[in-house]
């Protein structure tokens, strides 16, 4: 019974036919390149802890695009860096704001990507939170219902804007909820909503937070993002946004919380999306700098397991070396 297998397992030196019994498979359509947009004109400002990847002005960010389109990926995720901030996040929902006016030029030019609008506030607030923040004795404490009303606005203003797809990362209680009624308000009950369902309160954000100036000035994030320990309350969290209208449900990060899509994928019938996260990312490219790994092959096994656990979209700061490597091999 077991002579089959030992036999297929034996195919080393021949690809075609060890390439004919592969399960899992990564294509460039499973893949989402995270896009980081700033105030002013041509700046293409290195992230020092991401290497490849930078902060962009639209010109900028345009010819990336372009470059995007032309390996075939099919989705981008933006993020903006506002060159003000405010208590309340103001440069989030402004209809002039950076990534309002980011996906405006690129739709005009490059229709049929996908443009995926990250929806949260940190990147946007003086004091580095996912939500209004007030005082509560002596600490602070999130304000969880006040933020909804400013995610809900942001959401809006991204849609009118031309996103096709809204992505919530702030985890408040309530969020797909009050998003869903503002867009159904507005006639844009046809855009889907990719939840940050299950994002935990992770060490592996660190580079992303050099990337989008919006590292907390006090505190953490901890009151409102996963216990990193907890699958179960990751189940609960993910089908109460199903209940409130997520069309896309997403884990993040990806490669520590493996369990986690595996266990989305058996319970829920929905899109899983996973987001290989900065952290993630630099440290292949720091142990592949140092010569200790060999880089792609250790990109192609990451990606892969994210698939293999279930996931259907993978965000990944590789995006493009991948759509490339795989382009090659085509």
């Amino acid at each position: 019974m077991g002579f089959p297998i030992t036999r297929l397992r034996r195919l080393r030196n021949t690809e075609n036919l060890r390439s004919m019994f592969t399960q899992t498979q990564i294509s460039v359509k499973n893949l989402v390149m995270p896009l980081f947009v700033k105030e002013g004109k041509n700046i293409k400002h290195p992230i020092l802890s991401m290497p490849g990847n930078f902060q962009f002005s639209i010109d900028n960010l345009l010819k990336e695009v372009k470059e995007i389109v032309e390996l075939d990926i099919l989705a981008v995720i933006l993020f903006g860096i506002p060159d003000k901030k405010d208590a309340l996040g103001k440069g989030a929902y402004a209809k002039d704001g950076i990534v309002q006016r980011a996906i405006s030029e690129i739709k005009n030019k490059f229709d049929k990507l996908v443009v995926i609008a990250d929806d949260c506030l940190c990147e946007y607030t003086s004091h580095g939170h996912c939500g209004v923040v007030k005082k509560h004795g002596k600490s602070f404490v999130i304000d969880n219902d006040a933020s909804l009303e400013l995610i809900a606005k942001t959401a809006v203003s991204q849609a009118k804007a031309g996103a096709d797809i809204i992505a919530p990362s702030g985890m408040m209680d309530g969020m797909v909820k009050s998003i869903r009624m503002g867009l159904d308000s507005l006639s844009f009950s046809h855009i889907p909503i990719m939840s940050y369902s299950a994002k935990f309160a992770s060490a592996f954000y660190g580079p992303f937070r050099d990337a989008a100036e919006s590292q907390p000035k006090f505190g953490d994030r901890k009151t409102y993002q996963m216990n990193i320990a907890n699958s179960d309350e990751a189940m609960r969290e993910i089908q109460f946004d199903i209940e409130e209208g997520a069309d896309i449900i997403m884990v993040k990060p990806a490669l520590s919380y493996l369990d986690i899509i595996r266990r989305a994928k058996d319970k829920f019938n929905i899109p899983i999306a996973a987001y290989n996260v900065s952290g993630e990312f630099a440290m292949v490219k720091a142990a592949s700098k140092m010569g200790w790994l060999d880089e792609n092959r250790t990109i192609i096994e990451i990606l892969t397991s994210i698939k293999r656990a279930g996931a259907n979209i993978i965000i990944t700061y590789h995006a493009k070396e991948v759509a490339k490597s795989l382009s090659i091999i085509r």
